[in-house]
């Protein structure tokens, strides 16, 4: 029976939304709906949401209102004296600490929307992700974000020729590398890939068989972040091609589980790329490698300098990108539609009505 005008509870609720992309991958900005998270750090905020209104994210990458390969980034309130913002990485995987991609997207969609105010030229900006703050720098002209360039976690190598037997794909030779998420990463050669647009459903069989085993013989525990879930991604390494004295470009692609081939090369994925280049000494402070994704699109990592993680040798880098917006929007979610679980949701929305 249907309800009577009238008759119950207003239960709808409106979520803001920018929805950028960079490098082809689509990151979803989140700039109102959500209430007070409790928690002092971004980090807390994040594992609040995550236990207690995973629903919001499993509502904004799934049909109808989205899809698993685009990304989330909740804005929220910063707990870091130096940061301007805060921001809360989601995709299909769950709870990334931090993202190349995404953090691009974040900046110039806080500085286009006036969140903070953007200034003419050069601008610096922090952000507090869960790993932490991110420092960028943005390049901006006429009210537009140009480039953005923003320091990544520092990156090292956990594991090297670790070994795992894949069901139909047999022994694949894998290393693990923490770069704001683990990645085991592969020769793409190796597998048969050249990296290119049509391989893509081929690799993300490949990336989902490969994850799904390795997944039990590699670490959730980061030394110093604590717990930090199975392991999400994988990344395709191509060959490396000298550029000039100071640079390289290589095709690669990134896997995110369940079943996702990003359409950028992905930020984290070229930083792991380069800690990997850099523990083999085959690139060096200030040299810079260029990612190639399946479709072409291409992010720049730049190495700064050594650092150290808990003991392991690190690097650290930078990722250079450009963000586009693709759309301002407001979702109107109504609590009593039948497509809509609010059991991990409801909490979380603001109760201003839509």
């Amino acid at each position: 029976m249907l309800d009577k005008p009238g008759n119950s509870k207003h239960r709808m609720r409106t979520i803001g939304l920018v929805d950028m992309q960079s490098g082809g991958d689509v990151s979803r900005i989140i700039t109102r709906g959500v209430g007070h998270l409790p928690g002092g750090s971004v980090l807390e905020k994040m594992r609040y949401i995550q236990e207690h209104g995973d629903g919001f994210r499993r509502l904004l990458l799934s049909e109808p209102y989205g899809d698993p390969y685009m990304s989330l980034d909740l804005i929220v309130e910063p707990a870091h004296p130096k940061a301007q913002a805060g921001y809360i990485i989601m995709e299909a995987m769950g709870y990334p600490l931090y993202s190349g991609s995404n953090t691009i997207c974040t900046a110039a969609a806080v500085l286009q929307s006036g969140i903070v105010p953007m200034e003419e030229g050069e601008q610096t900006l922090v952000l507090e992700s869960p790993a932490g703050l991110a420092h960028v720098t943005a390049h901006n002209h006429n009210g537009r974000t140009h480039s953005v360039t923003t320091r990544c976690e520092p990156a090292y190598v956990a594991a090297r020729n670790e070994v795992v037997d894949v069901p139909h794909y047999g022994k694949v030779r894998y290393d693990l590398v923490w770069s704001g998420a683990y990645f085991v990463l592969v020769d793409a050669t190796e597998q048969g890939f050249k990296i290119t647009a049509d391989e893509m459903p081929a690799m993300a069989a490949f990336g989902h068989a490969l994850v799904t085993a390795a997944r039990p013989q590699v670490t959730q525990e980061h030394p110093e972040l604590g717990a930090v879930g199975p392991l999400p991604f994988a990344h395709f390494m191509g060959p490396v091609d000298k550029v000039d004295d100071n640079g390289f470009r290589s095709r690669s692609a990134t896997y995110v589980h369940p079943g996702v081939i990003c359409r950028s090369p992905t930020g984290t994925g070229t930083s792991a790329r380069m800690a990997l280049m850099y523990e083999d000494g085959e690139i060096k402070d200030g040299q810079w490698l260029e990612t190639v994704s399946p479709r072409g699109s291409s992010f720049v990592g730049t190495v700064l300098g050594p650092d150290t993680v808990a003991g392991y040798r690190a690097m650290n880098s930078t990722i250079t990108g450009k963000a586009w917006t693709l759309a301002r929007s407001e979702i109107v979610v109504d609590l009593d539609d039948p497509l809509v679980d609010a059991t991990d949701l409801e909490d979380v929305l603001d109760t201003e009505p839509g």
